[in-house]
C-alpha cells in the first residue's frame, strides 16, 4: 500500500507552490484532490492522486513578483547588519533599470513578502534574486535544488593542477563533502566557478583550501538567467518569458 503524504508537502514537492502557500490555499478551500475540495490542514493523500489549484490560487501566484538585482559590494543580502545597508533597500523606482520595459515598471514597487532566493556575501557582487514566489525560491534554494550558479572569481596566489582538480571535486566544508563543481581558468588571475549548491562563503573557503585568496567575486548567472547588461546597483523584473 502506498504511503500517504501530507498534502502541503506533496504540493511543494510537485512544484505547485511553497509549503506556506499550500497551507494558505488549503485553508481557503482553493485545493482539490481528485476533484474533491480539501480545506483541512494536515490532510494526507496518496501521491498518485491528482491535485488541482482553484483559479483564485493561480491568479494570486500570477501576481507574485521576482526581481533581479546587480548587487554592489558593501550590501548585505538578507537580514540587516549594523552599519551595512541591505540589498533590498536598492529596490526603488530610482534604481530601476531604464531599459526594462516591463508593464509593471510604473506601478508601486511592492516589497511585501520579498525575500532573497540565495545569498551573496557583503564582499561579493552580481546577480541577486528576490522573489515573492515560493516556487521560484524552492527551485533556486530548496534542499534538492540543482540549479547552476555561475561566478567569476579573481584570485591571488598559485594553484597546481591537483589543486584545481580538488576545487572541482574532493573538498569538504564543515565536515561535509561538496558537490562536484565546474572550475576553469578565464585568464591568468580569474577563475570561473559553476556550482549547484550554496554553502556559506563557499567559493572563498574552497579557494583557501588550495592556497588561493579571493580578491573579487561576481555572480553572473543563476540557472538560465544571466546578469547581462544590468548595471551595478540597478534592478529589473523577471519577465514573463524568462524561466530559471
Amino acid at each position: 500500500m502506498t504511503e500517504r503524504i501530507r498534502l502541503s508537502k506533496l504540493m511543494a514537492d510537485q512544484g505547485l507552490c511553497s509549503r506556506r502557500e499550500a497551507d494558505s490555499f488549503i485553508e481557503r478551500g482553493w485545493v482539490y484532490v481528485d476533484g474533491e475540495k480539501i480545506n483541512t490542514l494536515g490532510t494526507k493523500v496518496d501521491p498518485a492522486q491528482a491535485i488541482r489549484l482553484d483559479k483564485r490560487a493561480l491568479e494570486q501566484q500570477a501576481r507574485h513578483i521576482t526581481i533581479l538585482l546587480n548587487k554592489p559590494v558593501g550590501y548585505v543580502s538578507g537580514q540587516p547588519e549594523k552599519g551595512y545597508p541591505t540589498a533590498l533597500s536598492l529596490i526603488m523606482h530610482q534604481t530601476m533599470f531604464d531599459a526594462d520595459q516591463d508593464s509593471l515598471r510604473h506601478s508601486p514597487v511592492r516589497h511585501t513578502g520579498m525575500a532573497p532566493a540565495g545569498r551573496l556575501d557583503i564582499d561579493s557582487s552580481g546577480l541577486l534574486v528576490f522573489t515573492q514566489d515560493g516556487r521560484v525560491a524552492r527551485q533556486l534554494i530548496g534542499a534538492d535544488s540543482k540549479t547552476e550558479k555561475e561566478y567569476l572569481v579573481r584570485i591571488r596566489g598559485n594553484v597546481s593542477d591537483k589543486g584545481l582538480e580538488l576545487l572541482r571535486h574532493g573538498l569538504c566544508l564543515d565536515g561535509k563533502p561538496l558537490r562536484p563543481a565546474q572550475v576553469s581558468w578565464q585568464n591568468k588571475d580569474q577563475l570561473k566557478f559553476i556550482l549547484t549548491e550554496g554553502r556559506k562563503r563557499q567559493i572563498r573557503r574552497m579557494c583557501e583550501e588550495v592556497g588561493l585568496q579571493v580578491t573579487a567575486l561576481k555572480r553572473v548567472r543563476v540557472g538560465n538567467i544571466r546578469l547581462g547588461n544590468l548595471p551595478v546597483g540597478k534592478w529589473r523584473y523577471l519577465r514573463s518569458h524568462e524561466q530559471f
